[in-house]
């Protein structure tokens, strides 16, 4: 579990492979989440102060 605490994009928003999406925190350690393939963001599930868990839908990523 953590806690979301920036997205560095936003919805419409052209993503490479690589880029970077979303950062977390969890017992005072930060994860990014990098881009798996290029994509266009189509939708944000998880907002800043969010809570989530393993497995909880963060964005959709859909083709270019």
């Amino acid at each position: 579990p953590g806690l979301v605490t920036a997205l560095s994009v936003s919805v419409g928003a052209k993503a490479a492979k690589g880029d970077k999406l979303v950062t977390l925190e969890a017992m005072k350690m930060q994860t990014t989440i990098y881009a798996p393939c290029d994509g266009v963001v189509g939708e944000i599930a998880a907002h800043i102060g969010d809570a989530v868990e393993s497995k909880d839908l963060l964005l959709k990523l859909r083709e270019a």
